[in-house]
């Protein structure tokens, strides 16, 4: 919603307050100067153009926002930018290399984790997560970790089997 309201003076507009924010993205190190009240999602797709990140519902309900944030599965959509300050972000983008898939990309392909895609970013980072933390996940654990993220494609199925086959290869 966007509020206008009538100018009764002749004075500017105060600036809005930035703050310099140092953080570490797919290996890269940057430094931004960020408003406090930015998002990391927007921060990740407009100020770096990593447009892997998709943005669905703003309210972490859908998990597509889905980043890794020091090596931890977060709703971007809901973190301030500010809030990365001094920390690593991993996205999408990062994990491939030029030449080959990482593994869980390589999953969700094989076992048709995927249909129209735009969950697949956030699904492939949280399970970055799982396999990392237990790669002998079972359905059970592997289908609870990725319990904040939502499909309305594929039922899920392939996706646990996506992460089942890149745990083997990991």
């Amino acid at each position: 919603m966007t509020i206008v309201y009538d100018d009764h003076s002749d004075e500017a507009a105060s600036e809005v307050p930035v703050r310099r924010i140092a953080f570490t993205v797919n290996g890269a190190r940057k430094i931004a100067e960020v408003e406090p009240r930015l998002l990391l999602s927007h921060l990740i797709r407009r100020g770096l153009n990593l447009t892997g990140t998709h943005m669905g519902c703003d309210t972490t309900n859908c998990g597509a926002c889905t980043v890794l944030v020091d090596g931890r599965p977060v709703k971007s959509c809901t973190m301030l930018a500010v809030q990365a300050d001094g920390h690593e972000i991993s996205t999408v983008e990062g994990l491939a290399t030029a030449s080959e898939l990482h593994p869980l990309q390589e999953g969700f392909r094989q076992e048709h984790g995927l249909q129209c895609g735009f969950c697949t970013p956030g699904m492939i980072l949280s399970a970055c997560e799982i396999v990392q933390r237990n790669p002998k996940a079972s359905e059970a654990e592997i289908r609870a970790g990725l319990e904040g993220n939502l499909c309305r494609c594929t039922g899920y199925h392939n996706i646990v089997k996506a992460v089942q086959a890149a745990a083997r290869v990991r």
